[in-house]
């Protein structure tokens, strides 16, 4: 259960909503005071077409009204940590009241989906909704960019990349109700939160994503608060992973996030986690670090060295302090 010592506050209170519809200039602005202020915004008038998140949305909800065993067919067999899986969080023994399936995006995986008779249509939908976020990612990525007035494309052409590492997954978190049956209704713990997906950072670049209208996503704060997001199935939440936190020298944060399950509803969440190449060398962008006159905050590294030991830890464990810098360490990063 959630502890009830940390201090929720008021709905969306101080969550930026950004216009994507605005002139190009403001929306670039808006985005990295986001970034800089708390890591984590929404988007709406967002470009995507509500048709191919409404045939994903309903697919996914085909999908998991299957038996167990059906959906353990679909995905990778042996490749972990890839495929479907139930209330079992990364490889270090955390859990939640959650269902997923995680999905490559790589086009070959894609192509190898199988989900019984509807194997066709699940995959199409993935493949047009795995576009169409992509698209969206990279936009907000570009925004971001001339933001920083950096180079055009320095961070899209990470995720764009054929060999990309990204990956799509799909949460379903059952309703409360479903712990209820056979409990005490007197006792009070069964109307606490409960965990749905503990505390925890995301390792790649971007998120980007979408739930349904029941609500349970939270954010931490700088100032140690944290703030229930209201859910709203037209717009796109997006915050900053790890890597974007270090190629930023810590001027972005990547946001501290988690999901609760309360209510008498099951949440449904889409989230693409937009990743390079596993061979992408990863650290402060020189430009940053020199406009800023301050020292690099951390070393450099590959996102295939990174991700190994952000999935040898815990799911709430601080993975980027042990890739700070040190005095003597050259910039190794051509950009």
């Amino acid at each position: 259960m959630v502890k009830e010592s940390q201090k929720i506050v008021a709905l969306d209170q101080d969550i930026p909503v950004i216009d994507m519809s605005q002139e190009r200039l403001r929306v670039s602005m808006q985005i990295v005071k986001a970034c800089e202020s708390i890591g984590f915004f929404k988007v709406v008038n967002h470009g995507v077409d509500p048709d191919v998140i409404s045939r994903m949305e309903q697919e996914s909800i085909n999908f998991f009204a299957k038996p167990v065993l059906e959906k353990k067919s679909v995905g990778p067999v042996v490749n972990r940590p890839f495929g479907y899986g139930l209330k079992d969080i990364g490889l270090k023994g955390d859990i939640g009241e959650v269902e997923y399936l995680l999905l490559h995006t790589n086009p070959l995986f894609l192509s190898q989906l199988s989900s019984g008779n509807d194997s066709t249509k699940f995959g199409s939908a993935v493949t047009c909704y795995v576009e169409a976020v992509k698209q969206l990612a990279c936009e907000i990525l570009d925004l971001t960019a001339e933001g920083l007035r950096l180079p055009p494309h320095t961070f899209s052409k990470l995720i764009r990349a054929v060999d990309s590492d990204s990956v799509l997954r799909f949460n379903h978190y059952p309703s409360s109700d479903q712990f209820l049956s056979g409990a005490n209704l007197s006792d009070k713990s069964v109307s606490l939160p409960r965990v749905g997906f503990g505390e925890h950072t995301d390792p790649q670049i971007l998120t980007v994503l979408r739930s349904n209208g029941v609500g349970g996503l939270q954010v931490a704060f700088p100032d140690g608060r944290w703030v229930s997001v209201s859910p709203d199935p037209s717009v796109f939440c997006v915050n900053v992973g790890d890597l974007l936190q270090v190629m930023t020298n810590g001027r972005f944060l990547s946001v501290r996030h988690r999901a609760v399950t309360t209510g008498h509803a099951s949440r449904l969440s889409m989230a693409y986690f937009a990743g390079p190449s596993v061979h992408a060398k990863i650290g402060p962008l020189p430009t940053i670090v020199t406009a800023a006159d301050q020292p690099r905050l951390y070393r450099t590294f590959t996102w295939a060295d990174y991700k190994k030991f952000a999935y040898s830890l815990g799911l709430g464990d601080n993975r980027l302090d042990i890739f700070r810098s040190r005095v003597d360490e050259e910039d190794e990063l051509g950009f």
